[in-house]
């Protein structure tokens, strides 16, 4: 039986009962904010060996779908390993997190086995090349006015901003949001420059033959246009508004990443894939209609897993349209999956849930859930989801942690505590 809930949850007791009594249960949830605070230098992120744990007990039961990766200096897979241990005691025990990065197009299991299906060595290769040009072309604009940075200060901040990912290259802007606290005017300049080295890259793409294999991710942002292109969420006063640009392959989104978890979890439990042992992201269709559609025809709802999607990358901002009314754009790096997540629950009947996890209180500037006021106004909560999500949003969240990632790691440890009979 499906449940309606008509206001905001702040208490997961309940949830929790819920999950611990349910066999067929799978976790989709997203890292950085969720399980760890956001930081404006991913490799100064942390992961607490008690939630490292607790995935493990969910063996089966939990899968990670994230924009950042698994491998490299500022990969996942490092801080496990200083988590737990030695890279061969992850290996052996199982200890890394299995599921989806780069926005779904590095699949890895829980000993740390990677595979990249879909990506062409021409692809890799341009990808890997990235990082340098970025850093370069980077370098050469803060020289230049109006920055006219100091070398020193240009190679410290060039260390924190150019992400050098095997398959999803960035460039991370929160390292100069905080350097020019007091110069929004020109950090918000530099965000502009950015999304023209993004685009620069688009084309010296697109002038090897590769015109098809790349879009630019921006996170935060503000939906995608009539044109299927990401809108940059811009800076405004000290809001830092977009803060990572991303060189991604066509097809790495996260609801795509649901369906290949799907496929994955549906070959593992019953030995057939309903979607083809190959299926990855980038053959997955491109629209949630299509996505919902497929799933609807190739998954046998006998084992349709009740499903948890869990992130904190929500945007909605209101806009004025050309005929003077107010619409709203939605954005949000974890929408895309979210809303999936709830579709599949209404298609196949189960009780899906989607979890909010508040990380507005890392190092990075995002919108934040105002407790207080939510609990004082169940009934007219949007003052306190401001930016979030608002009253015609048809995304509905049913559990938020307010506190944060602690929070959410508290309750998964308690649900897998809870789980571990079974």
């Amino acid at each position: 039986m499906i449940v309606t809930e008509t206001a905001y949850s702040l208490d997961p007791t309940s949830l929790l009962d819920s999950l611990a009594g349910t066999d067929n249960l799978l976790i989709i949830q997203d890292l950085d904010g969720v399980c760890m605070d956001l930081v404006r230098d991913p490799i100064t992120r942390a992961l607490d060996p008690a939630y490292l744990q607790a995935a493990h007990t969910l063996n089966g039961h939990v899968q990670v779908l994230t924009n950042g990766e698994h491998l490299g200096s500022r990969g996942v897979n490092g801080l496990v390993e200083r988590a737990m241990g030695t890279a061969r005691r992850c290996q052996e025990q199982g200890l890394y997190l299995p599921g989806l990065a780069a926005g779904g197009v590095q699949v890895q299991d829980r000993h740390g086995r990677i595979s990249h299906p879909g990506i062409s060595t021409e692809e890799l290769a341009f990808l890997a090349a990235a990082p340098a040009w970025l850093n370069e072309s980077l370098k050469q604009l803060l020289q230049q006015a109006p920055y006219q940075l100091a070398d020193s200060d240009i190679e410290r901040l060039l260390a924190s901003s150019v992400l050098d990912n095997r398959v999803s290259p960035t460039l991370n802007l929160n390292a100069f949001h905080h350097h020019w606290p007091d110069q929004p005017v020109l950090y918000a300049r530099l965000q502009a420059d950015g999304a023209g080295l993004l685009q620069g890259l688009l084309e010296a793409a697109a002038a090897q033959g590769l015109a098809q294999s790349f879009f630019v991710h921006y996170a935060p942002n503000l939906g995608r246009d009539a044109g299927g292109r990401e809108r940059l969420r811009p800076a405004q006063g000290s809001a830092a508004g977009t803060t990572d640009l991303q060189l991604m392959l066509r097809g790495a989104v996260k609801e795509a990443g649901v369906l290949v978890i799907l496929n994955r979890y549906y070959g593992q439990r019953t030995g057939t894939y309903p979607l083809g042992e190959a299926f990855n992201v980038r053959q997955a269709p491109a629209s949630l209609d299509a996505l919902l559609q497929l799933a609807v025809e190739r998954f046998d709802p006998r084992h349709m897993p009740r499903l948890v999607g869990v992130g904190d990358t929500l945007t909605s901002s209101p806009a004025l349209a050309d005929d003077g009314r107010t619409h709203w754009l939605r954005g949000g790096s974890d929408r895309g999956f979210l809303t999936l997540v709830q579709a599949l629950g209404k298609a196949f009947g189960q009780d899906n849930r989607v979890l909010y996890v508040d990380s507005s209180q890392g190092e990075v500037q995002r919108p934040g859930v105002d407790a207080a006021y939510l609990r004082d106004h169940p009934q007219a909560p949007w003052p306190a989801l401001d930016g979030i999500t608002d009253a015609r949003d048809p995304l509905r969240l049913n559990t938020l942690f307010a506190d944060g990632p602690r929070q959410y790691v508290a309750f998964f440890g308690e649900l897998a505590r809870a789980r571990q009979p079974r």
